[in-house]
């Protein structure tokens, strides 16, 4: 099985902090880089995290907030001027590609080849993954996401060292079709494994709704914001006003969904050097969670 790593870039909210920057996420599977939001100063972040910026091959926009889009333009400038030399595909919500392409126009970013694709739904889908988009609900149009790994049919080594396979007849394996060795019918269900494939689903920027359950269902890797706490007032109150999630609902979203790993980011500056804190009123409602930090990095 590939490794996926996820790496925190920003995690703060609308406003940066010492030690948070604004939202942006990158993992990757297989020859795929996939940049989740481009917050003001990710260029820098992915300095900082030692990737290589023209290795990014897709870049998923949640909404047009300047926290996830202003570093957008700046980015794209450093790639044309380092020799990227395929075409960047650009996914924004439903209804987001005019303003997309006009912000991008008006700061003038040249010399790189890229395409803007407004995605609902299942958009990505091939032999080994798909990548979907779910409508969140915010106070302008917004996309949750969902990579899904397909289930692939493995070989039991163990198994296959019994017999006298190679070559093509393991293939035929694979593809669920028995072989004949020396005479003997193999079949194929005796000597391989279903292997799940693995979920990372990434939700920001909305008030509790369908979608969100939807999205997270039985992730491996759920991201998902806690910008304010909703045991205070002010909290409820900037929830609500903002349509956002809060600490609690998105720990009891990840409890309910059945959520292997929830991962908290996207947090206001108010609990700045608080996350020892979050982390204790988040593990009162769901024991596997924890607190993004920028540059994070998580490998499953």
């Amino acid at each position: 099985m590939d490794s996926i790593d996820i790496v925190f870039l920003g995690t703060g909210s609308a406003i940066p902090t010492l030690s948070r920057n604004h939202n942006a996420i990158i993992f990757n599977y297989k020859n795929r880089n996939f940049l989740i939001d481009c917050g003001e100063g990710t260029q820098r972040q992915i300095r900082k995290a030692k990737l290589n910026i023209c290795k990014i091959t897709d870049i998923l926009i949640t909404h047009m907030h300047g926290d996830h889009i202003f570093g957008l333009p700046g980015l794209l400038h450093t790639l044309s001027k380092s020799g990227y030399n395929r075409e960047l595909m650009i996914y924004c919500p439903k209804g987001a590609g005019k303003k997309m392409k006009q912000f991008l126009d008006l700061t003038g970013v040249h010399g790189i080849d890229y395409k803007i694709k407004e995605v609902r739904g299942k958009f990505i889908d091939n032999p080994y993954f798909s990548i979907s988009s779910l409508a969140l609900d915010h106070d302008v149009t917004c996309n949750g996401y969902m990579f899904e790994e397909k289930d692939r049919l493995r070989i039991d080594k163990k198994k296959l060292s019994k017999y006298n396979i190679k070559g093509k007849e393991i293939g035929k394996l694979i593809r669920k079709r028995n072989v004949k060795i020396d005479g003997k019918l193999i079949k194929y269900k005796n000597i391989t494994f279903l292997e799940k494939g693995r979920k990372i689903s990434f939700v920001f920027d909305t008030k509790y709704c369908s979608n969100v359950d939807k999205l997270i269902k039985n992730s491996d890797v759920a991201v998902m914001e806690g910008v304010f706490l909703g045991n205070t007032s002010i909290g409820k109150k900037m929830s609500k006003k903002y349509k956002h999630l809060t600490l609690e609902e998105s720990a009891r979203a990840g409890k309910k969904g059945k959520v292997k790993e929830l991962i908290i980011s996207h947090i206001s500056q108010r609990y700045e050097f608080k996350e020892k804190f979050l982390l204790k009123e988040a593990k009162k409602i769901y024991k596997n969670v924890r607190i993004a930090n920028d540059l994070m990095k998580v490998t499953i």
